[in-house]
């Protein structure tokens, strides 16, 4: 069965039960029954305004968290860095009206590599894991009922492509539960900071004496240069003058100079200011700085989401690089660790980082995956692509022992 309901469009009806065509493709709303759910596809700019509360308490009731899913941080990020012609919101309910799940979904050009249209889950740079929102204990409800609303749009071909679901997570089971196939095309291990000691114990437990030791002369020497002090924005305090502080200090360093930092930007400046303000008014910002006579040198962003936490952004000034000030704030920050409500805390580092994959030794593993779409046609892309990238990662291996045999 299937409901048809416009948004900012004119539906246009094929014959009962066959499928719809939008005005307004992106702006389209395609509802799919299965298990008692249904599914709406909105614009970034249209959501409903009842799906706001709705959101936040999905949030206290995830199967798995993800700041980055979030309202607070999702949906600055659709108004100010999402393409309105390209990006729809998918959020599956149930027949009470109840939310059971909401991911952001674009379609795509390209497969990687291969010039095949395809759907993702939509992100962006400075969105470092793609978990959906779902109510916990719905996981293989919420894809099978946007699998089912996906094979009913026009506008969904050839595959279904997730990027950043953690591998051993409820979310990733619940869609191997809910598809035939479901296929890791891609890994990746970041670090991970998971212990049930304290900070001092971690410390001496997991960095070699000899660089601590080091470290701790560092600390002598920077002390030598003038006043040091560490400080947490409190939950009683003004967010912005941090914010700003940050932007200024990251724009000084290298990625200021490479353009890649949040300042060189105008759009991404305002999404970094928006995000930061909106988790400090929900206390799920955790921001440290390191002081030099008042003056920051290294300063720290992380987001908090119960039982978890994500590192965001670190940014220090390069005139004090011979004293590892990044260092040194990361090991301040080890204080999450006397924290009851927070059991790990995720790096969002590339992996083989190599300054947080020294001083956090646990690790987490996240992959992209790939599930066919119905029909036809749609299976043979998917066999196709999945065939051409076995054959790339083959020819990689064999190149690789080439090299070595030479």
């Amino acid at each position: 069965m299937y409901v048809d309901r416009a948004i900012n469009g004119t539906w246009k009806r094929h014959g009962a039960g066959a499928r719809t065509t939008p005005a307004a493709p992106v702006a389209a709303s395609v509802a799919a029954c299965a298990e008692g759910l249904h599914c709406d596809f909105h614009a970034p700019d249209a959501l409903p305004a009842a799906l706001a509360a709705q959101w936040d308490m999905l949030a206290d009731n995830a199967a798995e968290p993800n700041a980055f899913a979030e309202r607070w941080f999702l949906e600055p990020s659709l108004a100010l860095l999402a393409d309105k012609g390209d990006v729809r919101v998918a959020a599956i309910s149930s027949t009470d009206g109840m939310l059971i799940g909401l991911m952001p979904l674009a379609v795509k050009p390209d497969y990687g590599r291969i010039r095949v249209r395809n759907v993702q889950n939509w992100l962006h740079h400075n969105n470092f894991l793609g978990s959906p929102m779902v109510r916990k204990g719905m996981e293989q409800a919420f894809w099978r009922t946007l699998l089912d609303a996906l094979n009913a749009s026009d506008w969904a071909t050839g595959l279904l492509h997730i990027d950043g679901l953690t591998e051993h997570g409820r979310l990733l089971s619940g869609l191997r539960a809910a598809s035939p196939r479901c296929d890791i095309v891609h890994r990746v291990e970041r670090a991970m900071l998971r212990t049930g000691l304290d900070a001092e114990s971690y410390w001496a437990e997991t960095v070699r004496k000899k660089k601590r030791k080091e470290l701790n002369r560092l600390a002598n020497r920077l002390a030598d240069e003038g006043a040091v002090a560490y400080a947490t924005l409190g939950p009683g305090e003004d967010a912005n003058p941090w914010i700003e502080a940050f932007l200024d200090l990251e724009c000084q360093g290298w990625k200021g100079e490479a353009g890649s930092a949040l300042c060189n930007d105008p759009k991404i400046a305002d999404f970094f200011r928006e995000i930061c303000g909106r988790a400090h008014r929900q206390g799920k910002l955790d921001f440290h700085r390191l002081d030099l006579d008042v003056k920051p040198i290294a300063m720290l962003v992380n987001f908090l989401s119960a039982p978890g936490g994500f590192s965001f952004k670190i940014a220090f000034d390069e005139a004090y690089a011979r004293f590892s000030p990044g260092v040194l704030i990361e090991r301040y920050n080890l204080r999450i660790l006397e924290r009851e409500d927070i059991g790990w805390m995720d790096s969002c580092a590339s992996e083989d980082h190599p300054m947080i994959d020294s001083l956090w030794t646990a690790r987490r593993s996240i992959v992209r995956v790939t599930v066919p779409l119905d029909g036809f046609r749609n299976r043979v892309i998917f066999h196709g692509c999945r065939a051409a990238e076995k054959g790339s990662a083959m020819w990689k291996r064999m190149r690789g022992m080439m090299e070595v045999c030479r």
